[in-house]
């Protein structure tokens, strides 16, 4: 791998943490001949002096970084991923907390990792998106996720009816709570909390999974991620919630309709050698564990 010659800066600014880590990376930066780069949002931080820290004021300026080092939770990162979309520019991420399935370094390990990355000792993880058309009286909104996609009935709590197909042919009417459809990497976040399997990153599909189904015979179904898949309510009559990484919301009314498919690239995670999905599922999870004592 490349050895850096400059990284973005991308944070949870809401953590105090971030703060106290903040001037140990930039001193960091410094003693290893890498040019920082910060967003906006931390730049206009009235207690941080950042005149001389040049800003990433675009996504395409985070094209001209050789890295993004994200400092937060999962929900960071994903937000992060988003705003490099298309680009090549690799993600490390640094979770401010527990152990993260994508954040997966810790900050005990920060500079270790971080060092390993300037002399280019680690690897490029390439992770898919997914890409979502609405398509709304009028108008297509088209929207691209890490995670997930979600429909919900919302605040209403109501039972919510949709209908899927995948590659034109119908698969079912769902009754449920709302629809999950899930990449690889996000089959370890909302889909798994809603009965859906664990697919490993490598297995190219997406996993539908009904919320709270209201019928015994509605189980979360694989698919290839090469299938477009087609979301209508037609036969619901209020307002649906569709949701982009548990993050960005959109409204949708019974006669539109979402189509879901692979978008034609990928995100890279800087990964290592010495990491591994299940080791870190086994910490996450518990698994192999005996519970309780």
């Amino acid at each position: 791998m490349i050895k850096p010659k400059n990284f973005g800066l991308w944070g949870n600014t809401d953590k105090s943490v971030f703060w106290q880590i903040l001037p140990k990376i930039i001193d960091w930066a410094d003693s290893n001949k890498i040019q920082i780069y910060i967003t906006e949002k931390i730049q206009k931080n009235v207690e941080f002096n950042a005149n001389s820290i040049p800003v990433i004021n675009s996504n395409e300026k985070i094209s001209e970084m050789d890295f993004m080092l994200v400092l937060g939770g999962d929900g960071t990162f994903l937000s992060c991923a988003r705003a490099v979309e298309h680009h090549d520019t690799p993600i490390l991420g640094i979770h401010l907390g527990d152990l993260g399935f994508l954040a997966k370094v810790t900050l005990d390990d920060i500079f270790q990792r971080l060092d390993q990355v300037a002399k280019g000792d680690y690897l490029i993880e390439k992770r898919s998106m997914v890409k979502a058309v609405l398509k709304k009286t009028g108008s297509e909104k088209v929207l691209y996720g890490l995670n997930d996609f979600v429909v919900t009935s919302g605040e209403s709590h109501r039972l919510l009816v949709s209908e899927v197909f995948v590659n034109g042919r119908r698969v079912s009417e769902y009754r449920s709570d709302g629809l999950i459809v899930a990449t690889p990497t996000g089959s370890t976040a909302y889909s798994l909390s809603s009965g859906g399997p664990i697919i490993a990153p490598d297995v190219d599909s997406f996993v539908i999974t009904p919320i709270s189904a209201h019928s015994l015979n509605s189980r979360p179904l694989v698919v290839s991620n090469k299938s477009s898949i087609e979301i209508k309510f037609s036969n619901y009559n209020q307002d649906i919630i569709f949701i982009t990484d548990g993050q960005l919301h959109e409204i949708l009314r019974p006669n539109d309709v979402a189509l879901i498919s692979n978008s034609n690239f990928q995100i890279g995670l800087i990964d290592f050698d010495d990491t591994d999905y299940f080791h870190t599922l086994r910490i996450k999870m518990g698994w192999g564990t005996r519970g309780g004592s």
